[in-house]
């Protein structure tokens, strides 16, 4: 018997033949799914991303708010401009085009590939400006090369527009492209790179104001990239124009008063703080800094009576005979120096130490211990004070802190003190160091805004008002505010200071500039009144050392104003290495006149000259003593 062979057949079972078939339905449910997304929910998005393959969204940048003097008259203005950007959009391979972009603009590939690596992390859809004020011609090759650079864009722009050879350079201050530093600070958040900001000044100050709102336009593009239609725009907001309290007249006569000098001047109205002129030099030119090249950065910054900083506001050295004021103030006002007489004979002995005087003025008196500048005087009268006191009466006037100006960078000064050197020092005060300090040497440093603002208030009859460069109201509330609080400062104060005092101080004053030191300086028919200030740059010490030259001359300081109470104007210069404060004082008198002159002008009374004040006879204190020869500077 055959054997029997039976046949075997693979049979799948039931467990995988289902496990299949959900598995492919489970995938063909998921590719339903996925239709439905891209066919249904996303129709409206894919819809507005191929609009884009054609539409494309060009910046309108909003121009900048221009400056005015208080009188309308124009200081910044905007020019129009071209700037070439490059727009990374497309999926063109733009290292091929790079050399040719660079030839066709004048660049070098090297200089672009710089700029896009500035701009990494920026969004694609955002252009990047890779030259500003291309030319007529090289606007013509950006316009020519249109199929075979289409990643290629020129835009109309408005760019800054300064005044010539510096002018109220470091008042105004420039703007430029925000760093990326700037980007990493919670001030810039609302910046991307490539914006244009406020770098200094009013620019730096005001930017939020100034700047306006860009806007944008939508433009329809062919596939090579060429623009064919407009199918929307969202309009620019230009930036606020805006009103400075400087009077142009003013401001050039303080310009032409400093040419050639190293050093500052400004001038306030005292009444309102307003700023009325503000020179700083040596200066530079902000139109530079909108093509900032490698050679005049190097030149600003290797000058070593650097032009980058305002010396108004943050130049912090020793007032000199200046201080005599604010000392006269403290004395006046703790009883001390009315009745104080002593015997100048060049000099005194205090603490086993000889002070100098300038000369040997005989019998002083604060009456004319002022005008004459006596050293000696005022080393007896800061002995009696003590530096404790005279610190107070400094610091109620300002001096050691930020005035609070409406410009970026305000330093704050050095009023010593006990409790001063103590902190930054270790160490403890010693008397001798007051009487330095009583004739404003030693360690104390003011910046001349500072001081312009101490002793305009002590004439103003003890009121300070907060120096400001915007004139009000044109700024919210609000807004105004903000700016503000982001200059800190002694601001609005009120020192005591009795009618009889005050008298005696500007009464003082004003024999400065007819007997005192500053006699070569007075005006027929101006009631002007000031007080002088040499301020030594080095011991007499070290001074015997050297072989003389600039360098080792005194800085030169002087403060006038008019009328002698209450003043209309006050202006503080300081003239670096000027030697003697006189010839600082016939500097403040070319401003002071510019502005008298000006007022009588208005007033139709140009012709006539108001009857100057008569000078007094100084008192003689002490009759057996030779009167002064000759004064201090």
């Amino acid at each position: 018997m055959e054997p029997q062979h039976f046949e075997r057949k693979e049979r799948l079972s039931a467990v995988k033949l289902h496990a299949s078939q959900y598995i492919i339905a489970f995938v063909l449910l998921i590719l339903a799914i996925g239709l439905w997304r891209l066919q249904v929910l996303g129709a409206t998005n894919y819809r507005v991303l191929a609009e884009q393959n054609r539409i494309r969204k060009v910046p309108v940048l909003a121009p900048r708010g221009r400056l005015f003097d208080r009188e309308g008259r124009i200081i910044v203005d905007n020019y129009p401009s071209v700037t070439c950007y490059l727009l990374r959009e497309g999926q063109k391979n733009l290292e091929a085009d790079l050399p040719i972009i660079a030839a066709g603009l004048h660049m070098t590939p090297e200089g672009i590939e710089a700029t896009l690596k500035h701009f990494t992390y920026a969004p694609k859809y955002q252009p990047i400006p890779i030259k500003q004020d291309i030319t007529p011609d090289e606007e013509a090759f950006v316009e020519a090369h249109r199929n075979e650079l289409p990643e290629l864009e020129t835009l109309d722009e408005q760019r800054r527009l300064y005044p010539k050879d510096g002018f109220a350079a470091h008042l105004i201050g420039y703007v430029g492209e925000v760093s990326e530093n700037d980007l990493n600070s919670s001030k810039y958040a609302a910046y991307s790179p490539g914006d244009v900001v406020g770098k200094s000044g009013i620019e730096a100050a005001y930017d939020a104001v100034l700047r306006g709102t860009d806007g944008s336009r939508n433009v329809v593009v062919n596939s090579h990239g060429k623009e064919v239609g407009q199918v929307g725009q969202d309009l620019a907001v230009a930036g606020k124009d805006l009103k400075l309290s400087i009077d142009l007249d003013l401001q050039e006569a303080a310009e032409r008063a400093l040419t050639g000098k190293t050093g500052a001047i400004v001038a306030l109205d005292p009444h309102t703080g307003e700023v009325l002129a503000m020179v700083s030099r040596p200066t530079f030119d902000p139109n530079q800094f909108m093509h900032l090249s490698r050679a005049y950065w190097s030149t600003i910054v290797d000058d070593k009576n650097h032009p980058l900083m305002n010396k108004t506001i943050q130049a912090q050295l020793a007032p000199g005979s200046t201080f005599k004021i604010i000392m006269s103030l403290a004395g006046l006002q703790e009883g001390v120096a009315q009745d104080l007489r002593v015997n100048c004979a060049g000099g005194a002995d205090f603490y086993g130490h000889y002070f100098k005087c300038d000369a040997h003025h005989g019998g002083v008196d604060i009456h004319n211990a002022i005008p004459y500048s006596c050293d000696t005087f005022f080393y007896t009268l800061a002995n009696r004070l003590g530096i404790t006191t005279i610190a107070r009466y400094a610091n109620s006037v300002g001096i050691g802190s930020r005035t609070g100006i409406d410009i970026p960078d305000e330093t704050s000064g050095v009023m010593p003190s006990e409790a001063w050197k103590l902190k930054t020092q270790h160490d403890k005060w010693y008397a001798g160091e007051t009487i330095s300090v009583g004739i404003g040497q030693g360690a104390i440093e003011v910046t001349p805004l500072q001081l312009a603002r101490a002793l305009s208030g002590i004439a103003s009859g003890g009121l300070l008002h907060r120096p400001h460069v915007l004139l009000p109201g044109q700024v919210p509330a609000d807004e105004q505010a903000a700016i503000d609080s982001t200059f800190t400062g002694s601001g609005e104060k009120q020192v005591p200071l009795t009618p009889a005092n005050w008298q005696t101080i500007t009464d003082a004053m004003a024999q400065v500039t007819i007997t005192g030191t500053a006699r070569a300086s007075h005006m027929e028919g101006i009631d002007f009144i000031g007080k002088t200030g040499t301020a030594q740059v080095m011991s007499h010490d070290a001074l015997s050392r050297t072989s003389g030259g600039h360098s080792t001359l005194p800085n030169s300081w002087f403060v006038g104003m008019a009328p002698r109470r209450n003043p209309d104007i006050v202006v503080a210069v300081l003239w670096e290495h000027g030697d003697q404060g006189a010839n600082s004082a016939k500097l403040a008198a070319q401003v002071i006149n510019a502005y008298v002159t000006k007022q009588r002008k208005a007033a139709g009374n140009l012709h006539v000259a108001e009857a100057p004040p008569k000078p007094q006879e100084l008192p003689k204190l002490v009759t057996s003593v030779a009167p002064p020869t000759h004064a201090a500077p």
